[in-house]
C-alpha cells in the first residue's frame, strides 16, 4: 500500500515531460523534419508549414509551447540572426555589379511606391507616423523566392531578372536601416529633427566600418588561413557576433548587424564549403525553428473574431499587390522592358518573407507594431510566398536570356586548346575499377588522349607510419591493375600515386598538375551523419575541380552502350555540355543520341513544335558529326517521363546541378534524385567546374528552406 501511495504521488507524465526541454527539442525536431516535406507534396512552401505547425502548437492550438519559453526564445533569436546574416551573404555581388544603375533605379522604385502606400494606410487607420512609416518599409524589401523556378526555366540572364534580383540589396539594406531608425525614436521619446540626423549619420558611419573593415579582415584571414576550413568557419562567426555587439552597442537593432556581417564577409568567403556549412546549419535548425516561434505568436481567435484585423489584413495585401505592381510598370516604362518582362518583375518582388519578417518581429517586440499588425503581416507572407512563385512559373516561361558573359569550356574545345585530351581516373574500389578504365579509354581514344589512374594515399603524421605504408601498397597495387587493364584497351596510361590528407583534395589537386581535362568517378553513396553534413569526395572534388567531373553508375560494359539519353531542362547553351560528353562517348561505340525536353501537359502544339526547332538549332551549332535526335513530351511529371523513356537507353547522361545550400555543400536537382533513385541503366551526371557556371543568386535562405528541406 505504501508502495503504491508513492506512485499516486508522483507527477502525471505529461507533466514531467512538459518540463523537460529536451521533450521541446524532440518535437521541433520531428516538426523541422516532417512538416514541410509534407507541405511540398501539396505544392505549398515549406515554410507555410513550419508556421502552421507553430499555431497548432501554441496557445491557439494544442499548448504545447509557449511563446514565452526560455528555450525557444534563444533559438528563435539565433534563427532571426541567422536568417539576415545569410540574407546578406547570399546576395550575388557580381549580378549586383553588372546592372547596378538600373538595379537602383528599380530599387528606388520598389522601396519608394510601397512604403508611401503602406504608410498612407497606416495612417488611415490611425496609426502614428513612425508605426505607418515602419509598416510601410515592411512592404519595401522582398524575398526571391521564385529564384529556383528563373533557373530552371533558364532566364537568369535576362536583363529585367538581374535588375530584379540585383535590387534586393538596396531594399533590404533600406528596409533594415528605417527600422533602425523607428525602432531608435521610439525609445529616444521626445523626436527632433537634430536627433534623426545625428541617429542616420551614426549608422552610415557604422554600417561602412563593418561593410569595409570586415570585408578587409575577412579577405586577409582567409588568405592566410589556407586550406583550415574550421578556422575560416569560426572567424566567419565571429564576425556575425562582433557586428551584432557593436550594434547593440550604438543603439541599433541586432539584426541590422547580422546583414552588414553578410555583406561584408560575402567576397570573402565566395562559394567555398565554408558557406555551405554555414548556410546548412542555419537551413537545417536555426530558422525553421524561428518560423515555427512565429506561429506560436499567433492568437487565432483574437484574429478570426476582430474585423479591424481583417480589414488591416485585406488593405495590406491590397496595398502590397497594388504599389509591386506600379512599381514594375514604371521600371518598363524607364527601362523599355516588354510586358512579360514588367509581369515577371513584379512576380518576383511579392513574396514578402525574410526581411519583412524578421523586421515584424523586432517591431513588435519594440512595442512599436500591435499584435495585429504582426497577425496580418504573416497572412501576407503567407499569400506573398504562395503567389509570388506561382505567378513567376507561369510569367517567366519564354523569356528570352542574354548569353552568359563567359563561354563555356566544353571537353571537345579543351583538346584544341590544351593538347593532348588527359582524363584522369580515381581507383579506390577494384569492383568498380574495370568498368570506369573502360569508360575513361573509350573517351580518351576517341579523342586520342591518355588516362591517367590516380590513387590517393592518405597521409599521416609520420611518413614510416604503419598506415601510410599499408595505404602505398594497397594503391600500388591498384594503379598496377589499372595500368594493365589500360595496356589490354590500347590506351596509354599514366598512372600517378599521390600522398594527401583528404581524398577529394588530393584528387581535384592532382587533376590540376595533370592538366585534366575530365575526370572519371566512380558513384559514391550519400549516407551516413558524416557525409550529410560536411559532403562525400564527389562533392569535393565538384566544388574545387578546374574541369567537368562524370559521375558514372554502369550496370554494364561501356562498350555495350548503343542508346544513349540525354534530358535537358531549359533551352540554355550550358544545358547542352552533357550533349557533348554522350557525342564523345557515341563516337566510339557508334551509338544513338536521343536529346529529351519534357515540358508542360497543357503547352500547345504550335509551342512544342517551336521548342522541338529552337532545341534543334542550338544542338546543330555544337557542330557534333553525327546529329542526334530531337524529342519533346508533353507530360505532367517531368521525372515520370524521363524514366518511361529511358526504359529503350542503355545510359541516361543528367546534368550534376549544385545547390549551395543543401546538406554537404551539394545537391542534385529533385529530378535528377527521383532519376537516380529510379533509373536502371547506366547513369553519368556531368557536373562542370565552377568557374563554367552562371552566377547565381539564391537571394534569401528561405527560398532555400521552401526548395531544398
Amino acid at each position: 500500500m505504501e508502495l503504491i501511495s508513492q506512485v499516486l504521488a508522483l507527477e502525471p507524465t505529461s507533466q514531467v515531460l512538459g518540463k523537460e526541454p529536451i521533450v521541446f527539442f524532440a518535437i521541433l525536431l520531428v516538426v523541422i523534419l516532417v512538416i514541410p516535406i509534407i507541405f511540398e507534396r501539396l505544392r505549398l512552401p515549406g515554410l507555410v508549414g513550419l508556421v502552421s505547425c507553430g499555431l497548432v502548437l501554441g496557445p491557439s492550438g494544442w499548448n504545447l509551447f509557449q511563446s514565452d519559453s526560455p528555450m525557444i526564445n534563444l533559438l528563435s533569436d539565433i534563427g532571426l540572426i541567422y536568417l539576415l546574416f545569410i540574407a546578406g551573404l547570399e546576395v550575388d555581388l557580381k549580378q549586383f555589379r553588372r546592372r547596378k544603375s538600373r538595379a537602383f533605379g528599380f530599387a528606388s522604385l520598389t522601396f519608394s511606391v510601397p512604403v508611401a502606400i503602406g504608410t498612407l494606410i497606416s495612417l488611415i487607420l490611425g496609426y502614428g507616423w513612425n508605426t505607418s512609416i515602419l509598416i510601410g518599409s515592411l512592404f519595401a524589401s522582398y524575398t526571391l523566392l521564385a529564384y529556383p523556378i528563373i533557373n530552371r526555366l533558364g532566364v537568369v540572364n535576362n536583363e529585367a531578372v538581374i535588375v530584379t534580383i540585383g535590387a534586393t540589396i538596396f531594399t533590404d539594406v533600406g528596409a533594415l536601416l528605417t527600422l533602425a531608425v523607428c525602432v531608435a525614436v521610439a525609445h529616444a521619446g521626445a523626436f527632433s529633427f537634430v536627433k534623426l540626423l545625428t541617429l542616420s549619420g551614426w549608422l552610415i558611419i557604422y554600417s561602412v566600418a563593418v561593410v569595409t573593415g570586415f570585408d578587409w579582415a575577412g579577405k586577409e584571414f582567409f588568405r592566410r588561413s589556407g586550406d583550415d576550413e574550421g578556422n575560416k568557419f569560426l572567424f566567419v562567426l565571429l564576425s556575425v557576433f562582433l557586428a551584432i555587439v557593436g550594434a547593440q552597442l550604438m543603439g541599433v537593432e541586432k539584426i541590422v548587424g547580422a546583414f552588414l556581417a553578410g555583406l561584408a564577409v560575402n567576397e570573402a568567403v565566395g562559394e567555398s564549403p565554408v558557406k555551405e556549412k554555414m548556410v546548412f546549419i542555419g537551413n537545417v535548425l536555426f530558422i525553421p525553428i524561428f518560423f515555427v516561434d512565429l506561429g506560436l505568436l499567433i492568437n487565432l481567435p483574437a484574429f478570426v473574431n476582430n474585423l479591424d484585423t481583417l480589414k488591416l489584413t485585406l488593405l495590406m495585401i491590397v496595398g502590397l499587390i497594388a504599389s509591386k505592381l506600379i512599381a514594375a510598370l514604371l521600371a518598363k516604362l524607364v527601362y523599355r522592358y516588354n510586358w512579360q518582362e514588367m509581369l515577371t518583375m513584379w512576380s518576383l518582388s511579392l513574396p514578402q518573407v525574410g526581411t519583412t519578417l524578421a523586421a515584424t518581429l523586432v517591431g513588435y517586440r519594440a512595442q512599436l507594431l500591435s499584435l495585429e499588425v504582426l497577425h496580418s503581416i504573416i497572412v501576407l507572407m503567407l499569400i506573398t510566398s504562395t503567389l509570388g512563385p506561382l505567378m513567376t512559373s507561369r510569367l517567366a516561361v519564354g523569356l528570352t536570356s542574354a548569353p552568359a558573359e563567359d563561354p563555356v569550356p566544353t571537353t571537345q574545345n579543351a583538346t584544341e586548346t590544351d593538347g593532348a585530351f588527359t582524363i584522369v581516373v580515381p581507383v579506390y574500389n577494384p569492383q568498380t575499377q574495370q568498368y570506369l578504365i573502360e569508360m575513361a579509354a573509350l573517351l580518351a581514344r576517341q579523342s586520342k588522349g591518355t588516362i591517367v589512374p590516380l590513387a590517393i594515399a592518405t597521409a599521416a603524421a609520420h611518413m614510416d607510419a604503419p598506415q601510410l605504408e599499408a595505404s602505398l601498397q594497397r594503391s600500388e597495387w591498384l594503379l598496377a591493375k589499372a595500368t594493365a587493364q589500360s595496356q589490354v584497351l590500347g590506351v596509354v596510361a599514366e598512372p600517378v600515386l599521390r600522398i594527401d590528407d583528404a581524398f577529394a583534395q588530393g584528387i581535384s589537386r592532382a587533376a590540376r598538375e595533370q592538366n585534366a581535362n575530365l575526370i572519371v568517378m566512380g558513384w559514391g553513396k550519400r549516407t551516413g551523419f558524416r557525409a550529410r553534413l560536411f559532403g562525400n569526395v564527389i562533392d569535393g572534388v565538384l566544388w574545387a575541380s578546374h574541369c567537368p567531373v562524370a559521375v558514372t553508375r554502369l550496370v554494364e560494359s561501356p562498350k555495350k552502350i548503343q542508346r544513349i539519353l540525354v534530358p535537358v531542362e531549359n533551352l540554355t547553351a550550358s544545358t547542352l555540355q552533357p550533349v557533348r560528353f554522350a557525342q564523345m562517348l557515341a563516337e566510339a561505340n557508334q551509338s544513338h543520341i536521343t536529346v529529351l525536353n519534357v515540358c508542360d501537359r497543357h503547352t500547345s502544339s504550335s509551342k512544342i513544335a517551336w521548342r522541338r526547332s529552337h532545341l534543334y538549332l542550338m544542338v546543330s551549332k555544337l557542330a557534333l558529326a553525327n546529329a542526334p535526335e530531337i524529342q519533346i513530351i508533353a507530360h505532367e511529371n517531368v521525372a515520370q517521363a524521363i524514366l518511361q523513356a529511358a526504359r529503350l537507353y542503355d545510359l541516361v547522361v543528367l546534368p550534376f546541378i549544385r545547390n549551395r545550400t543543401s546538406p554537404g555543400g551539394l545537391a542534385i536537382s529533385d529530378v535528377t534524385t527521383q532519376l537516380a533513385r529510379q533509373l536502371t541503366c547506366s547513369i553519368v551526371m556531368l557536373g562542370e567546374p565552377q568557374r563554367t557556371q552562371t552566377n547565381v543568386v539564391i537571394s534569401n535562405t528561405v527560398a532555400n528552406i521552401t526548395s531544398t528541406v
